[in-house]
């Protein structure tokens, strides 16, 4: 399927957040719509850590994002 270029109206649709959540085997990155933290407590356990993307960088892919921004280190019990 080809790609089409993001314009500047797609631009609001593209994922805003770029999030690191607990993953069964460790940290596991995650790209987020505002919406995607949910309403009340009910994720806000499993982010680990979260950052604000860039205009920029919303496009990038998250192996791209994963290596630009580390996961957070996490104490495993």
């Amino acid at each position: 399927m080809a790609r089409r270029r993001t314009t500047e109206a797609d631009a609001d649709g593209l994922p805003r957040y770029f999030v690191w959540v607990r993953g069964l085997e460790g940290p596991e990155p995650q790209k987020w719509m505002t919406m995607d933290f949910g309403i009340g407590d009910w994720k806000r356990p499993q982010v680990l850590a979260y950052l604000e993307l860039p205009e920029g960088e919303r496009h990038l892919p998250l192996s791209a994002l994963a290596r630009r921004y580390p996961p957070p280190r996490v104490d495993v019990l």
